[in-house]
Parts: C-alpha cells; sequence; structure tokens
C-alpha cells in the first residue's frame, strides 16, 4: 500500500503532486458513488411514473397524478402547468404569446433543458480530472527526477544502488497519476452515455405530451375524448419501450 512515509526525503513538489492526486482519486470515487446511485433513482422514478402516466383514463387524471418524482414526472407537470394556462382566460402575457402547441413546447424544451444541466452536475470535475491527473503525475516524476540528480550530485557517485530508489520513487507519481485518471475518464464516458439516452427519452416523451394535448383541453376535458386509449399506439410505444 502507497504510504507517504517513504517520501519523507522527497521535494515537498513531490509530496504535494501526491498529495493532489489523491485528493483527485477521492473525489472521483466519490462523483462515481454519487452518480451512479442518481442514475438508478432516476431511473426508478421514470419507470413508475411512465407506468401511471400511461394507465390513467385520460389528461386530467394523468396531471392529477400524486406520490412520484423524477425528471419524466418534472417535465410533465410543466406541460400540464403550461396546458393549464392556456386554456384558462388569464392567459394574455408574452409567456404565453403564440400557437397553443408552440407555447407548450417551449415550456417543455425549457424544462429538459434544466433537467440536463441537474444530470450534468459532476461531469465536468470528473473529465478535469480525467484529464489533467496524467500530467499532474508527469510533472512530479519530472521534479522528483531532477531533485534525485542534484542530490546523487552532492554524492559524487552515480552507481545503480544510489540512482535507482530516488528515481523509481519519483517514476511513481506518473503510475499514481494514470491510476487516478483512469476511472474517471470510464465513469464520465459512461455518466455522459447515460445522459444523452436519458434526454432523448425525454424529448421523445415531450413529443408524446404534445400529441395527446392535441386531443384535449383542460378548460373541457369532459367534451373531448383524450382517453389514453385513443392516442395511437406507435406514441405509445415511443415512451413505454424508453429507459431513464
Amino acid at each position: 500500500m502507497f504510504n507517504l512515509d517513504t517520501y519523507a526525503s522527497a521535494s515537498p513538489v513531490v509530496v504535494g503532486v501526491l498529495l493532489i492526486l489523491l485528493l483527485g482519486s477521492a473525489i472521483t470515487w466519490v462523483i462515481i458513488l454519487a452518480k451512479s446511485i442518481q442514475v438508478w433513482l432516476i431511473r426508478r422514478q421514470n419507470v413508475k411514473f411512465r407506468a401511471s402516466f400511461w394507465g390513467a383514463k385520460n389528461l386530467q387524471e394523468a396531471a392529477n397524478l400524486e406520490g412520484h418524482g423524477g425528471p419524466a414526472y418534472r417535465v410533465a407537470q410543466v406541460g400540464f402547468e403550461a396546458l393549464k394556462e392556456i386554456d384558462s382566460d388569464g392567459a394574455d402575457d408574452l409567456r404565453h404569446t403564440g400557437d397553443r402547441q408552440e407555447v407548450v413546447e417551449r415550456a417543455l424544451r425549457q424544462q429538459i433543458q434544466k433537467e440536463r444541466v441537474l444530470r450534468e452536475t459532476g461531469l465536468v470535475v470528473l473529465a478535469s480530472i480525467g484529464s489533467t491527473a496524467p500530467f499532474v503525475g508527469l510533472f512530479g516524476t519530472v521534479w522528483g527526477i531532477m531533485h534525485a540528480l542534484t542530490d546523487i550530485s552532492k554524492l559524487g557517485t552515480a552507481s545503480l544502488e544510489v540512482v535507482a530508489g530516488p528515481i523509481g520513487e519519483a517514476l511513481v507519481a506518473t503510475a499514481i497519476g494514470i491510476a487516478v485518471a483512469v476511472p474517471a475518464v470510464l465513469a464520465y464516458n459512461f455518466f455522459l452515455r447515460r445522459l444523452k439516452t436519458s434526454s432523448n427519452n425525454l424529448d421523445d416523451f415531450a413529443e408524446d405530451l404534445i400529441k395527446i394535448s392535441r386531443r384535449a383541453s383542460f378548460r373541457n376535458l369532459a367534451d373531448v375524448p383524450s382517453t389514453i386509449e385513443n392516442i395511437p399506439a406507435s406514441i405509445v410505444r415511443n415512451l413505454k419501450g424508453a429507459t431513464a
């Protein structure tokens, strides 16, 4: 196991580099754990909400669903709120100016962007650690070798026994830098892929919600056939087959 006591005689710069790399490794694994829990929780919430949404008898019942959370639920609530405001008599401000479908699309698009920003939390840190850790480790190695060569020159000998120890210890910084970077890069690619998949599914859901809303009005819902069963099967399959 790595022990900083081995580097008690090393340059303070090298020791500082090693501490930075260890801190970067700890941050990386904390983010990986937090993002893994986030991905699992969001997937679970979306699956639960989609099952309730498509099981609703009409749009009003779907809008009144309670006990749910997650991106799909929040996007749906924003869409329902926009529809209610549009279908009310008091929607005469600039936010509701334009075609009914355009107003709903704008509200849904803004909410999807907010969800994406929320899901991106931590990815920049992973990308930064993954791209800089090898160079930080290399810097520690170069500095350590320079420090070791200076000490060797003072001894007046360059035998293998004298050179191998200090230089070998300096090279450990590069190895640690690579060990820190690899998990960060792999985690970044994985979570970025999950983010793109989730964003595409939210786009599909928003499109489905817009198509359904064309058949119903919150102002006179009872007179408009808006049952989920009347929606084309292609739309239903579109969301039911999606993952978080």
